[in-house]
């Protein structure tokens, strides 16, 4: 009667009353936990816990190389037995070890005491009360002509057999696992096994092929797969399921991001001829020694405290650039040390000249550290008067350069003002070649860090400074992370962004901080024809506890997304002074479906412009006029749809706190297609003006209590379809109002 009470509430979503539960895990190797230091081995059930509300107690008696028969015969049974309660829960995998026929300690068949031992597991469990869960051993990884093998024979049908007969519950791991890894296919799934090349680890130097047990990274994706079922069949456990900030989603639908592991191997870039005396150019022996620990194998290029000045360097496959404290790469303002070279810019192919650090085409690489790389963009960046003080701008003005005809305008170079003055610069037309952009080459700023269709990728812990153009810049990436790195431009430097993950698969941006000069972190996917051809979306990225200072919008999207942008979680941010705090902007001639955007958790302070905005007639401006400066709304038109139509769909926007905006939330779709399914739900938003919302269909406001001071009107609507407002709320301080009003 419990099991079937428990079941009711968890099918009606609601948890139970009373303390979490208490789950025992037993089994092999698979399952077990394993030590974490020098250890690549987790077992599924170590990383569990990460997919269970905080409070549920989950006590892994799983063993490595046991067996049904072995588990009892060493009176593991017994233990776990003796501690159980009614209304604990009984985790049940074995098969591995019951198949090993030569060992007679261990070998269970499976018709006979395999099957018989499961069967004791479930009635010995359901004698002292407690809920007991039969699973399936967990598929290995073996492939034969790039067919994923069954190497478990009758064991799993046993389990099921078991599970039907004694009505237990199953969850079929080995069917979900193999399902896995055949999606991923031989090569790809060897980065969730314990498959280690040699020096990676003391307790393993000549490396393991190792295709059973799995690192820590394939231990989540199979716990993962058990959470999923746990909600897939109903158990009452789905109930202690850990829940996201994200509408509807559970932890374990989140995406899992494979971080990449490095050699012990180190090579100092001393021993290749650097000199931190900040003039010697450090080019040839930093690339040396990054091209060196590559061809051995990999480990760590090594950056000692100091000041080194560098040209551009370039990454290879296998290799962390690794900075000690106080050591600082200076990247040299001598132009000619950086090549005009075939690339992409703003998501169109263009030829630029060559990043200070770039990577193309590698797997496992890193910049890691408490080190700094400084881009030296300032001597690359046009400036404008209004951007500086007047002692700044005489400042400038001296140093050298060319003052435009507008009296206004610095220009680093002749070059770099010839290029301002060209239309599409550096865009490839056919038959081009990168010389024939040598007139205006100063002009044509690289992206900072410049890493493309590279696997594999982490920038950890260093500080990002003075980039000329995007300060860092993955492209058509996977498996990339961004953990405690801080990217720092001055807030005048125009195409400064912080981050712009394009066209990018399987990514987290954790515990980062940015104060630069365009968008913080961006979405891109490419641009018009160009990145709708390429066709790659921007997808499965997590964006988590950061702090975004000034930035034009402290989490953006677009406006280059013709590519697409799905699956994307951001939570737990503080955007402080940025001009937009979330920023979605597209525009006709895009493309490009943009769906399933998560927002939640979001602090906001001092935004000059709008807290949320989606705006589809993005028109390359700053999102804050200058002083005195006149903009034109746009011509409202109605157009055809087709491919070049941008959509915006399906938004989920939770737990928002503005302390000082100009507005509110603004709303803007095309008449031809409208910005649809946008939930703001738990806002409380201090601005000058509320909320406009044009052309638009089914926006829903819950909870939504806003201060505004403008006297307008708390929400303007134009061809808007179904906008629904639940329990929402306004105060208008224009006249020191304290009386709240509905809306």
């Amino acid at each position: 009667m419990r099991y079937l009470q428990l079941l009711l509430l968890s099918l009606l979503g609601l948890a139970p009353a009373g303390p979490k539960p208490a789950i025992s895990l037993i089994g092999d190797s698979t399952m077990a936990d394993k030590p974490l230091a020098g250890n690549p081995e987790r077992g599924w059930g170590q990383l569990l816990p990460q997919f269970f509300e905080p409070g549920t107690v989950i006590k892994n008696y799983a063993v490595n190389g046991r067996s049904t028969k072995s588990f009892i015969d060493e009176h593991r049974w017994d233990s776990v037995l003796a501690q159980l309660h009614a209304g604990d829960w009984v985790m049940i995998q074995f098969g591995h070890n019951d198949a090993k026929i030569t060992d007679s300690t261990r070998y269970a068949a499976p018709q006979g005491a395999y099957k018989t031992n499961l069967e004791r597991f479930v009635k010995e469990a359901r004698a002292k009360g407690a809920h007991p869960v039969l699973i399936t051993p967990v598929a290995r990884r073996k492939f034969v002509n790039g067919i994923l093998e069954d190497t478990h024979g009758e064991y799993p049908t046993v389990v099921r057999a078991v599970a039907a007969s004694m009505q237990v519950p199953l969850l079929d791991l080995q069917k979900s696992s193999a399902a896995l890894l055949a999606q991923e296919g031989d090569t790809a799934s060897v980065k969730m096994f314990k498959t280690i090349p040699p020096g990676h680890y003391n307790s393993l130097p000549e490396g393991v092929t190792d295709n059973t047990h799995f690192n820590g990274y394939g231990a989540a994706k199979m716990a993962a797969l058990i959470a999923r079922d746990i909600r897939d069949k109903q158990l009452p456990l789905a109930a202690w399921l850990k829940k996201t900030p994200f509408e509807g989603k559970y932890a374990y639908e989140l995406p899992l991001v494979y971080e990449p592991h490095f050699r012990n191997d180190t090579f100092n870039i001393l021993a290749f001829g650097a000199k931190a005396d900040g003039i010697t150019l450090n080019s040839k022996s930093i690339n040396e020694a990054i091209t060196t620990c590559s061809n051995k194998g990999g480990g760590v290029v090594l950056i000692p405290r100091g000041l080194w000045l560098t040209g551009p360097l370039v990454l290879k496959s296998n290799v962390n650039l690794h900075l000690a404290a106080n050591a600082v790469l200076q990247f040299t303002t001598d132009f000619d040390q950086y090549p005009l070279i075939n690339t992409t810019y703003e998501g169109l192919a263009a030829v630029r000249c060559q990043p200070p650090v770039s990577g193309n085409n590698l797997e496992n690489i890193a910049i890691t550290g408490s080190g700094i790389l400084d881009g030296g963009g300032d001597a690359w960046r046009i400036v404008k008067k209004a951007k500086l003080t007047a002692t700044q701008w005489e400042k400038l003005l001296a140093s050298g350069g060319l003052l435009g005809e507008d009296s206004v305008t610095w220009y680093p170079s002749k070059q770099s003002y010839l290029g301002s003055k060209t239309p599409q610069a550096g865009v490839i037309t056919p038959g081009s070649q990168p010389a024939d952009y040598a007139a205006i080459k100063d002009f044509l700023r690289p992206n900072m860090i410049s890493i493309s269709s590279c696997k594999n990728v982490l920038l950890e812990g260093v500080t990002f400074q003075n980039s000329p153009a995007w300060c860092l810049h993955p492209l058509l990436c996977e498996n990339i992370t961004l953990r405690g790195i801080y990217a720092k431009n001055p807030w005048y430097a125009q195409n400064g962004d912080g981050v712009d993950l394009e066209s990018c698969s399987n990514a987290q941006i954790l515990d980062c901080t940015f104060d630069v000069g365009d968008d913080g972190i961006c979405i891109k996917s490419g641009r018009d024809e160009q990145g709708r051809k390429r066709g790659k979306p921007t997808e499965n990225v997590i964006v988590h506890n950061c702090t975004v200072y000034h930035a034009h919008g402290g989490f953006v999207i677009g406006s280059e997304m013709s590519g697409g942008a799905r699956n994307i979680y951001v939570s737990d941010c503080s955007f402080l002074g940025t001009d937009i705090g979330l920023r979605f902007k597209t525009a006709r001639g895009r493309g490009g479906v943009v769906e399933n955007i998560y927002a939640a958790d979001i602090n906001m302070k001092d935004i000059p412009g709008e807290a949320i905005l989606f705006d589809m007639y993005y028109a390359a401006k700053d999102p804050v006029p200058l002083l005195g400066e006149k903009r034109a709304a746009p011509k409202v038109e109605l157009l055809p749809v087709t491919a070049a139509t941008p959509r915006f769909r399906n938004f989920y926007i939770n737990n928002i706190v503005c302390d000082g905006a100009k507005k509110a939330v603004f709303i803007r779709g095309l008449p031809e297609m409208p910005v649809s399914n946008i939930f703001l739900r738990n806002l409380v938003m201090k601005a000058e003006e509320g909320i406009s919302c044009m052309e638009a269909n089914n926006v829903h406001f819950q909870n939504a209590y806003l201060v505004t001071s403008s006297g307008l009107p708390v929400m303007q609507t134009r061809n808007v379809k179904d906008i629904i407002r639940d329990s929402c709320r306004y105060r208008d301080t224009r006249n020191k109002s304290t009386e709240d009003h509905a809306f």
